[in-house]
């Protein structure tokens, strides 16, 4: 007979955002659901629960970020690494059974079940939590349909993305994970549609101070990254615009060195909008993994990407040798939180949206631009000197190797060495085994 089940393996530390204190909660394996969502603190459960699987290896514990960083590569890093699925990422070369590839897909599906779950259930939760608990499902789901339509699918800006395929879109808790849904792919607009959907209404319902779970700057955040990736620069500097307030009325703000935000002890700085956490006694940094001498170290940085700062620039002290070989000194705390939006990248979206839109929500474009750039210890532009290309060498100096370079390339057009931002070895390909199993999935181009 088939049971249907919630895998809700949680973690001693719950992934979230902004507290360093941990939640008190004994894990759980995985349960028959018709016992599982009965009350309130069932489904709260729950919910931490999905928290875990966001945090996974080839989600959010980092590699769907790194991977693209490898994708995107040509000389300012170079790659010694064994595993051969990460070196057909940085051969742009992907193989339709890439297992990290498989994962990525696998997490996501997993995450977003759980979610499901998690809102098919909302009619037991009390009163005074049901807004928190929907906000917090909702920002889970829509980050993740955004994160797996920009990899499996084509950018927005690719052709038509009314008509371009993406990934199917689940809304309803299926049988058992482990089973194919049969659904076939959405468009790459109503995926965006989705998660746009799902994070508008994640950020009406959530509350302004959340302990270290999602919250309205988190929200808003995410929001503002999608958009900008769609080239709505209005809805971009909007949200972008919230999310700072967000976070400024409960305390946030950069850290007063760039090192800082990159620290050597667990927990979450004040920049920090959404992070994974990690202790030593749970959690994944795949950033740690790869791009520290201290991990495996099978990512280093070359002259090629130093030499884009200036000599004064203080983000260069983040770049250290050992060995013989130059480092990103970002990741070296291995129970380090992995940073997924940080308030600096709020600052860069609403300066390039309101420079594109010739506006000034919030702020000027020159205000938000020298707001980073003090903090790199480096001369302010003036209104009348700075350029769009100024903006984007901020940005791409201020969140180099966070995993934003590849889809950067894309929505700017941007080619990859000899590579067309649009090639098709820079979308991932559907997973053999999911094809095998799913007849109304189809394929993406060049696989």
């Amino acid at each position: 007979m088939k049971r249907t089940f919630l895998n809700i393996l949680l973690l001693t530390a719950v992934f979230a955002v902004s507290c360093d204190k941990q939640l008190d909660t004994t894990p759980t394996q995985s349960i028959d659901k018709k016992d599982a969502l009965k009350t309130s603190k069932d489904v709260e459960v729950a919910l931490v629960g999905a928290y875990s699987d966001l945090g996974s290896a080839d989600l959010y514990g980092g590699r769907i970020f790194i991977d693209a960083d490898l994708l995107f590569s040509t000389t300012e890093i170079s790659w010694t690494g064994t595993y051969e699925q990460m070196t057909q990422m940085k051969n742009k070369a992907i193989l339709v059974d890439n297992s990290f590839v498989a994962s990525a897909w696998l997490d996501g599906y997993r995450t977003i079940n759980d979610i499901n779950n998690v809102l098919g259930a909302l009619a037991v939760v009390t009163d005074d939590k049901k807004n928190k608990v929907e906000g917090e499902a909702k920002f889970i789901r829509g980050s993740v349909y955004f994160d797996l339509v920009r990899v499996f699918g084509k950018a927005w800006n690719d052709g038509d993305p009314n008509t371009n395929a993406g990934v199917p879109i689940a809304l309803t808790a299926t049988v058992d994970i482990t089973e194919a849904s049969q659904l076939p792919r959405s468009t790459v607009a109503q995926v965006y549609a989705q998660a746009i959907s799902d994070l508008t209404e994640a950020e009406a319902k959530l509350p302004e101070e959340n302990g270290f779970f999602a919250d309205k700057a988190a929200a808003a955040g995410m929001l503002a990254r999608i958009y900008l990736q769609k080239a709505d620069y209005a809805n971009a500097a909007s949200a972008a615009d919230r999310a700072i307030a967000y976070a400024e009325n409960i305390g946030k703000g950069l850290m007063d060195n760039y090192t800082d935000a990159f620290p050597l002890e667990e927990g979450n700085t004040s920049e920090d909008i959404f992070a994974i956490q990690v202790t030593s006694s749970s959690g994944y940094n795949g950033f740690q993994d790869f791009y520290s001498a201290d991990g495996r170290g099978d990512i280093q940085i070359e002259d090629e990407h130093l030499d884009l700062y200036e000599p004064a620039d203080e983000r260069l002290n983040i770049f250290y040798n050992s060995g013989g070989s130059t480092y990103c000194g970002k990741f070296d705390n291995i129970y380090g939180n992995v940073h997924i939006i940080r308030m600096a990248e709020l600052y860069l979206i609403r300066a390039e949206a309101n420079f594109r839109a010739e506006s000034a929500v919030g702020a000027e474009p020159v205000d938000d631009i020298n707001v980073i750039r003090n903090r790199a210890g480096l001369e302010p532009y003036s209104s009348e000197d700075i350029t769009l290309d100024d903006i984007l060498l901020e940005r791409k100096l201020e969140l180099s190797f966070e995993g934003g370079s590849l889809h950067d390339a894309k929505r700017l057009e941007t080619n990859i060495a000899l590579i067309t931002w649009n090639a098709p070895e820079l979308v991932y390909p559907i997973p053999q085994r999911e094809l095998r199993v799913n007849a109304n999935l189809t394929q993406n181009d060049g696989y």
